[in-house]
């Protein structure tokens, strides 16, 4: 099988290359290499660099592809609000720009990187009132402490829950947006060239080669960044927060198992799938997992502080991947975390 990867010099990208390699694909390796992820470096050798956004530049590099696996993004919280015209136009229009060559190149099948980000928040439940939707957190509460979400009804804190792929999409944050907007522009797609794709909702991915010391790499490598400046984690709220850890090499298997399964997959049929370790851990004792694979006595700080396009909890249940990709992830939390304290990042 012929697949086009783009994002392929990004440490989620390297990962699924090296996987595609091993099962004797051929790889058409494409990276547009902005400098927050990448620094000055240039790309490894046999990667095509492009403009994501140009359409016309696909033409040559689609030709004879089968699928087309879309990772090139620009990932992160939203760090400010100049932040916005960057993911509208690399993870949108550069989007859109790839569709467009792919329809022209008779390109039919794609499997693109999306993001738990796309829910907002995740699912709540009052024991008296059921479930719940709350809007975002209202600053005056977050400057007073209270970081958790509240029954309208009766007041009292909601309890969180596993969110599956059919709940509500509410994106909280600039970078949310254009992966929602991802997912329409993919869906669009599908239904006016008579496509097929699958959307990957990952969620909190680390591992080997993630890039260090920027505020647009994962929390996992800044709590590992900051303990080998022997500084210790900083961690916002109280750390309650309650997230999935998943490991790259799970996301990469994640990966050629929804390129095989779309390359087979009828004509019309758009579908996403959380890629989630399944074992959620609150934020606060992931950097406590990282601090344990060194050598160094520094205790995380739970700092108080918080972001205004962070959500309190978000957990989404892997279960659809397991019964309709056959994916599981095989590296949990507590073993990949203390791991990655000591693997290798980009610098």
């Amino acid at each position: 099988m012929k697949i086009l990867l783009t994002g392929s010099a990004g440490f989620i990208g390297t990962a699924i290359g090296t996987a595609l390699d091993a099962e004797g694909d051929e790889v058409v390796r494409v990276d547009v290499m902005l400098a927050q992820a990448h620094g000055a470096t240039d790309p490894p050798e046999g990667t095509h660099r492009l403009d994501v956004r140009d359409a016309a530049a696909w033409a040559e590099l689609l030709a004879g592809v089968d699928v087309v696996c879309h990772q090139a993004a620009v990932v992160g919280a939203g760090v400010t609000v100049a932040d916005l015209p960057a993911y509208a136009a690399h993870n949108d229009l550069g989007t859109a720009a790839l569709l467009a060559a792919m329809h022209e190149q008779d390109v039919d099948r794609l499997v693109v990187a999306s993001s738990m980000v796309v829910y907002g928040e995740g699912r709540y439940d009052c024991p008296e009132h059921g479930p719940q939707s709350p809007p975002p957190r209202e600053r005056s509460a977050l400057d007073a402490g209270d970081f958790e979400n509240h029954c309208p009804a009766c007041g009292r804190s909601l309890a969180w829950e596993a969110i599956d792929e059919d709940a509500r999409l509410d994106p909280r944050s600039s970078y949310a947006a254009s992966k929602l907007a991802q997912e329409h522009y993919t869906s669009a797609w599908v239904r006016q060239a008579d496509a097929a794709a699958v959307a990957l909702r990952y969620h909190n991915v680390y591992g080997p080669g993630m890039p260090r010391d920027t505020p647009y790499s994962g929390v996992a490598a800044m709590f590992r960044s900051s303990l080998e400046r022997g500084e210790r984690p900083q961690v916002y709220e109280d750390g309650g927060q309650m997230r999935d850890f998943v490991h790259v090499a799970d996301v990469a298997r994640a990966n050629v198992t929804a390129i095989r399964a779309v390359a087979a997959e009828r004509e019309g049929r758009f579908s996403a799938y959380n890629v989630a370790s399944g074992h959620p851990v609150p934020i606060r004792e992931v950097a406590e997992l990282v601090a344990a694979g060194t050598d160094r006595d520094l205790t995380p700080e739970v700092t108080g502080g918080y972001r205004l396009g962070d959500v309190r909890h978000i957990v989404a249940s892997p279960a659809r991947a397991a019964a309709e990709l056959g994916f599981t992830a095989q590296v949990p939390p507590d073993e990949g975390l203390p791991a990655f304290a000591t693997a290798p990042l980009r610098a």
